[in-house]
């Protein structure tokens, strides 16, 4: 058993604080925020072991891991002090801003042996495990193209968050650049390929809200791109697009993430409200069922009570009939699930990993694969879609 601290107590670090809390392989939870009355008040809504003032407090501490929920583009910095001052690190999405800070991770875990994984949700999208059991199985023949998207529109429940992490002067950050939060699109085509990208070429759309988020002389990112789409070019010599869409007429309730696999043999499409897989020997096959998550507890939860009730359907969605749950501890059976279903599976295989020094599924080296490419398609957007290389950290070590 080991301690874990949560460091950034916002909106979305209190499911996962439950999460962990319930876990039998977890000894006690504690929490810091910048905002110290944000911390005390998660302690005590959930009843864990106590707050500490800040982040370096927590790090003097005796926890073992921390588990970091803070601003986006934070957590690169965050999570090499964490590493270098010997505790496990699980990580809220993006893994970096920047090349240079995902370099930094992966030294730090060769060097230190300590345990990194990216809580990427889209691991555990019911369609990217479909589509990694049909790849293991050589249904697809040979994948030569795949689609993943990300279409989050502002209005669903953006705006009240930014506003709450970002106080007065949220409009500053809200401008994140799209293209550097890939990974729900990105993880979910690569969670189930064998591949990685080695170059990209992308197009950024610049806003026409007005409204002074995606705004230049406004944005600490000198973006204003709210929508943008990349094409991959894979190691294997096939390709792939994402979109990420910030400004996008997506009904409420309708999934932001979606994918498509194509291959020799067989194709996988998603679209908003169903799913088929056909191939050259059979008619179409409606999975549609086999990928739809059952809803989760939580609805009425006082953890969700400053959510925006837009998001509130990422935070409560259960396991799909395609999750493979067997491994996951009793504890959890009746707590808050969400985001497809995988907050249950991501928690439980970061607790697994620390516990019997293994490998997490999504480790610092594919984090990097899940990242870089992103940020890579970002700086092309600025070149005007110039195909830009994208290195890569390679295989994690066995």
């Amino acid at each position: 058993m080991f301690a874990i601290g949560i460091v950034g107590a916002g909106q979305f670090a209190g499911g996962f604080a439950k999460l962990f809390d319930a876990h039998p392989g977890v000894s006690r939870v504690t929490v810091t925020d910048v905002i110290a009355d944000r911390a005390s008040t998660l302690v005590a809504e959930l009843g864990l072991a106590g707050a500490e003032d800040d982040f370096d407090a927590m790090l003097a501490s005796d926890v073992d891991a921390v588990a970091i929920f803070t601003q986006r583009w934070t957590h690169g910095p965050l999570v090499v002090k964490a590493l270098r001052a010997g505790k496990h690190v699980y990580s809220a999405v993006p893994m970096a801003f920047t090349v240079e800070e995902i370099g930094a991770i992966i030294d730090a875990v060769k060097e230190t042996g300590l345990t990194y994984m990216m809580g990427e949700t889209s691991q555990y999208n019911p369609t990217t495990v479909l589509a990694r059991q049909k790849a293991s199985e050589g249904a697809f023949g040979r994948l030569f193209y795949a689609e993943g998207d990300y279409v989050h529109d502002m209005d669903h429940g953006f705006y009240a968050a930014y506003q709450y992490s970002g106080g007065a002067d949220w409009k500053r950050t809200a401008s994140f650049p799209p293209m550097k939060y890939p990974t729900h699109a990105i993880g979910g085509v690569l969670g189930a390929w064998d591949t990685h990208a080695v170059s990209v070429s992308a197009i950024g759309v610049p806003d026409q809200r007005g409204d002074g988020v995606f705004d230049k002389s406004v944005s600490m990112f000198d973006n204003d791109f709210s929508n943008a789409t990349a094409l991959f070019e894979t190691a294997d010599g096939a390709s792939f697009r994402t979109n990420e869409f910030r400004r996008v007429g997506l009904a409420h309730w309708i999934p932001e993430s979606r994918f498509n696999f194509y291959g020799t043999e067989g194709i996988l499409e998603q679209n908003s409200r169903a799913t088929f897989w056909h191939n050259r020997s059979k008619e179409l096959e409606d999975v549609t069922e086999l990928v739809q998550p059952g809803w989760a507890t939580g609805a009425d939860d006082p953890i969700l009570a400053k959510v925006d009730p837009a998001l509130h359907d990422s935070f409560i969605s259960g396991h799909a009939p395609v999750h493979d749950t067997s491994a996951l501890p009793v504890e959890f059976k009746g707590l808050g699930n969400g985001h497809m279903g995988s907050h249950h599976l991501l928690v439980h295989d970061f607790v697994t990993a620390v516990n019997e020094r293994t490998l997490p599924t999504v480790n610092a080296w594919v984090a990097a694969r899940y990242t870089l490419p992103g940020i890579m398609a970002h700086e092309s957007a600025l070149r005007g879609g110039e195909r830009l290389r994208i290195d890569d950290f390679g295989d994690a070590p066995q």
